[in-house]
């Protein structure tokens, strides 16, 4: 069965995007007029998502004020908000009690239009505990580049050498998670990059899903830009 809940990571402060960040969320920026979180929750829903959890944390109201309880968006919402920054782990746990046995997890402020059907069929077929989807990238030097056995992930090479780099495949920031995997995060400030990911890897239940469609980071104002000239819309494509 497809996961119907969904976790989005969205408190982030998005430093290198101001002045576009100093009144405004970094996932609320908007792309082709429409805040880069709902392009995200509209991909989701088109799969079949019915619920979804928000991790908020810097100016959480304007997020909040806009998606509401999510009903015009087809979905119902629910938020976790952090008082303090906890990375993509600390967040994780701290929402813990809300999550399905289940889920996806997004970072927020990404755009794609991933198939998360055809996704969770992968992640199906491994038996896998955490899928990641991964998207081929030519500057390897300014990712995470994984080391890939077949669909299994070893381990994230961060930032390589171009002549070192094990492959050109970057984590996306899409996963699909079983809650049982946050039993391996502590509480407090953590990352699941430093954490989760190589606690599943040395269990050999950490696997990947290629992802050939779009993929566009916002995190610098050029990537920004970027996404902002040549995203596309995806057409429904829910099985």
């Amino acid at each position: 069965m497809i996961p119907k809940q969904a976790f989005i990571l969205a408190g982030g402060r998005g430093e290198r995007l101001k002045p576009l960040t100093e009144n405004t969320p970094k996932p609320m920026i908007e792309v082709k007029g429409k805040p880069i979180l709902a392009h995200a929750i509209n991909g989701l829903v088109d799969h079949g998502v019915k619920k979804i959890v928000i991790a908020t944390g810097v100016m959480a109201e304007k997020i909040k004020d806009f998606f509401e309880e999510g009903k015009q968006f087809g979905v119902e919402i629910i938020y976790s908000h952090e008082e303090t920054p906890l990375g993509t782990g600390g967040a994780l746990k701290h929402a813990e009690s809300l999550l399905d046995k289940k889920f996806f997890m997004l970072n927020g402020d990404n755009l794609s239009d991933i198939n998360f059907t055809e996704m969770n069929k992968t992640h199906e077929k491994n038996n896998a505990k955490c899928t990641i989807a991964l998207v081929a990238v030519q500057d390897v030097v300014h990712y995470g580049i994984a080391r890939l056995e077949g669909g299994k992930i070893i381990e994230f090479v961060e930032k390589p050498a171009k002549e070192n780099a094990p492959s050109n495949w970057a984590n996306s920031g899409a996963y699909i998670l079983e809650k049982e995997t946050l039993e391996l995060i502590p509480e407090g400030f953590t990352l699941i990059e430093k954490t989760l990911f190589p606690a599943l890897a040395k269990r050999q239940s950490l696997f990947a899903y290629r992802h050939f469609g779009q993929w566009f980071p916002t995190d610098t104002p050029e990537k920004y830009e970027k996404a902002n000239k040549e995203w596309k819309s995806p057409q429904k494509t829910r099985q």
